[in-house]
């Protein structure tokens, strides 16, 4: 049986001092930004996702380990296993690990490689009560995921969470979160223009600028000029 030590022995093979320390900008982790104290050994994701392949059967007590880890691979590769055990098992035990630990999914591409693969796939057709208890949560990591787990129900062209989410996160404090809802806006636009519109003419003069600029990416150059105005 394969062991988070042995996990993390493949990730030291693959590390690089150098593309640590640019990691290290990219996800400011300086005193504080948002990633205070984040720790790379300076690995792409690509590598990492080949590594998470090749422990794919990792059990879940040896996925916490990685989980708990300083270094930010290890916990992407952790994600990234979990990810992958839950698109095969669709195990509800799976789900109920991953809100257990979700404080450790504690960067934006944590949470952008986890929260709709397993917690929006897992609750497509179920009650989804937990993402707005989850936009109402003082951890910034736990509103991202309320968010980006609506994107695998825009996936399906179900957008009415999605809306009803990004109105609650409008106030929020925090440009990663307007990055975000921004973003889940956008995708839903693809789907549906016309509901996008609506939501935009309902909340655009309270939106962040940041979360309409996003929003507005896939609209008509006079839209979004339009929008950007007013």
């Amino acid at each position: 049986m394969s062991l988070a030590k042995d996990v993390k022995k493949e990730l030291a093979k693959a590390a690089d001092k150098q593309k640590a320390k640019f990691l290290m900008r990219f996800f400011k982790t300086g005193e504080g930004q948002y990633g205070y104290g984040d720790l790379f050994l300076g690995i792409n994701v690509p590598v990492q996702r080949q590594i998470a392949r090749s422990f794919r059967d990792l059990p879940l007590n040896e996925i916490q380990i990685l989980l708990k880890s300083k270094f930010h691979e290890h916990r992407l590769v952790a994600l990234l296993i979990l990810c992958d055990q839950f698109s095969k098992t669709k195990d509800e035990k799976i789900v109920e690990f991953y809100l257990s630990n979700l404080k450790l999914a504690n960067n934006w591409d944590l949470v952008d490689s986890s929260a709709h693969q397993i917690l929006g796939n897992y609750l497509a057709g179920k009650d989804r009560s937990t993402l707005y208890r989850l936009a109402k949560s003082d951890n910034l990591w736990k509103r991202r995921v309320s968010i980006v787990s609506t994107f695998a129900f825009i996936r399906k062209k179900d957008l009415d969470d999605t809306f009803k989410i990004s109105e609650m996160l409008l106030n929020d404090k925090q440009d990663l979160m307007h990055k975000a809802v921004g973003w889940m806006l956008r995708e839903a636009g693809k789907k549906d223009e016309k509901a996008l519109i609506k939501f935009l003419d309902k909340n655009y003069k309270k939106m962040p600028r940041t979360a309409l600029r996003y929003s507005l990416e896939r609209l008509s150059e006079n839209k979004r000029k339009n929008y950007m105005k007013k």
